[in-house]
């Protein structure tokens, strides 16, 4: 079976405590991988064979190939 190859996507926190969540792939969607990050800091981010969706909390700047969407929180 082929890897999954994913787009990729940038989140850059504009306040602290911004929280980045991995969520699983499959029939039963979990939360697989958390990041809290610190204001100014940057995660890149890509969609796996694991990661089907990506939650974000809180005051982020998410870039992708398709644009850039601020949260409003």
């Amino acid at each position: 079976m082929e890897p999954t190859v994913g787009d990729y996507i940038v989140v850059k926190a504009k306040d602290q405590g911004v929280q980045v969540i991995g969520l699983t792939r499959g029939q039963d969607t979990r939360f697989h991988h958390t990041e809290k990050l610190d204001k100014n800091e940057v995660l890149i981010c890509q969609f796996t064979d694991h990661t089907s969706a990506i939650k974000i909390r809180g005051k982020a700047i998410v870039m992708t190939k398709y644009g850039t969407v601020e949260t409003d929180q």
